[in-house]
């Protein structure tokens, strides 16, 4: 049966059109089976309506021609490490670097991952990634011809031990007058580096980088170090420097994580095959694929039965899941065509096994079967481990394939799974006084700590109020979110 399931699956995803670029989203100058993820993703994601622009294209082959120039182990790029070695004020020039440091779970690194590689292709600055060794070979190179990758050998050894009292920091050295934006790289000795600190208690100095004339000022550096956890995406476009720029590049605005994610994060070929075996295994042949995704946060602690009571009632209300059928009259149907796979993603076994059970002692009053799955149980988050890393980005792209996505709020994980997949999830939303669950309005992720300074204005705004296009996030109103 195994077998028929997937040669039956095979032969209808063979059916849909093959679009292994993306649209142009893709270079096609890597060899397939180096990253048979970068070829075969789109035979899982739903069909998308959004194209990306032409411009946007351009833009990531011109940004693929300078990695590959000033990428590791170039003559520019060992030009510029030895001038970082001398420790003597650097100006910009042909190659300048921004390079991105880990902070948090697999969600939260990501999503500033694809904010960072923003940032650098809207200042022309080359994207580097600070790996940690938890994060190793998780996914492919994604730019032809170099590396993403910050050698070993950098000679900044204590690029992870820097926190918010650092004193190189951006802010602050911004906050003790010795950072103006009248400095003149010709004129003044400016530190040969500077680190960016972009967590989510950073500081209002440190939210100064969201300011044209703080942007003006950081490209007068060859290096950046940007440590984030949050999506800050969003402040990027009310930046009057970027404005232009970022409306050609994504004229529909809720596309920003789609196309970048897309272009970015391709799992290696070990990971794929742990996320293709359990989807041909379990879901292959189902009509339709449900993720549910659960993540309770220590600082905002839920009962259990009550967070599976909204579960169960969104995903009625809804029209995810049927009705069940309280007293037996007649067994179900039980054709392969009539089933529903469920994806429950969770740390914890409980909200599965409810689920589960719901489903497997009633029949359901429309006559489907509903299969429940989790891959996996790990009752705690281990972002510091490996293999914890491999099943939780598994479990992300597995959510993404899928045709409905319920998620927790304020969770990053789910952030990254709706935005891959280009879909707006249902949002299990947790008031104060009742439960709620709504139908989000956009695919990107939350921007959940924003700067409520207008930098022009010289005041404080509500900055969900200043642009037609950004608006409160319906799971967490103090942050912002892109749609259109």
């Amino acid at each position: 049966h195994s077998d028929l399931r997937v040669d039956c699956s095979e032969s209808l995803r063979d059916e849909r059109p093959k679009d292994r670029l993306l649209g142009g989203l893709l270079s096609p100058e890597f060899d397939e089976a180096s990253c048979l993820s970068r070829d075969q993703s789109a035979q899982y994601w739903k069909q998308s309506n959004h194209t990306p622009s032409p411009y946007l294209l351009q833009k990531l082959r011109n940004y693929e021609s300078l990695h590959r120039r000033c990428g590791p182990n170039t003559e520019l790029y060992n030009k510029s490490i030895e001038q970082l070695k001398s420790n003597a004020s650097t100006r910009p020039s042909e190659c300048n670097y921004v390079v991105w440091l880990e902070s948090g779970g697999i969600g939260n690194r990501v999503i500033s991952m694809v904010s960072t590689f923003l940032y650098a292709l809207l200042n022309d600055k080359v994207f580097l990634l600070k790996l940690p060794d938890d994060f190793h070979g998780i996914f492919c190179e994604p730019f032809p011809g170099t590396s993403w990758i910050l050698y070993s050998d950098f000679p900044i050894q204590d690029l992870d031990g820097f926190d918010i009292s650092h004193p190189q920091i951006y802010g602050n050295i911004r906050k003790n007058n010795l950072l103006r934006n009248d400095m003149d790289a010709a004129k003044h000795s400016l530190p040969p580096y500077l680190y960016l600190y972009l967590i989510h208690d950073y500081s209002g100095f440190d939210k100064m980088f969201y300011c044209e004339e703080g942007q003006r000022l950081l490209r007068r550096f060859a290096w950046l170090f940007l440590k984030s956890n949050r999506y800050y995406v969003p402040a990027f476009f009310l930046n009057s420097e970027y404005s232009e720029e970022l409306s050609l590049l994504f004229p529909e605005k809720a596309t920003v994580f789609l196309y970048l994610s897309r272009y970015l994060l391709h799992p290696t070929n070990s990971v794929w095959g742990h996320i293709t075996r359990y989807y041909e295994s379990y879901v292959a042949n189902a009509k339709q694929w449900i993720g549910i995704q659960v993540r309770m946060f220590g600082f905002a602690p839920f009962p259990f039965e009550r967070m599976v009571s909204q579960i169960i009632n969104c995903s009625l209300t809804g029209n995810i899941l049927p009705e069940i059928v309280e007293e037996e009259s007649a067994a179900p149907t039980t054709s392969g065509t009539n089933r529903k796979a469920v994806l429950v993603v969770s740390l914890h076994s409980g909200y599965f096994e409810k689920i589960r059970n719901m489903y497997y002692e009633h029949s359901t009053t429309t006559g489907e079967v509903i299969s429940v799955y989790q891959p996996s149980q790990e009752k705690e988050q281990h972002t510091e481990k490996q293999s914890h890393n491999v099943k939780a980005l598994s479990e992300i792209y597995l959510l993404s394939f899928s045709d409905v996505l319920l998620t927790t709020t304020f969770s990053t994980f789910g952030y990254v799974a709706q935005g891959l997949g280009g879909l707006r999830p249902w949002l299990l939303v947790r008031p104060d006084d009742h439960d709620l669950c709504l139908h989000s309005t956009s695919m990107e992720p939350c921007f959940h700590f924003p700067p409520s300074y207008d930098c022009k204005a010289r005041k404080k705004v509500d900055i969900g109020s200043v642009a037609p296009y950004l608006r409160h996030c319906e799971d967490f109103p103090h942050g912002v979110r892109l749609f259109d």
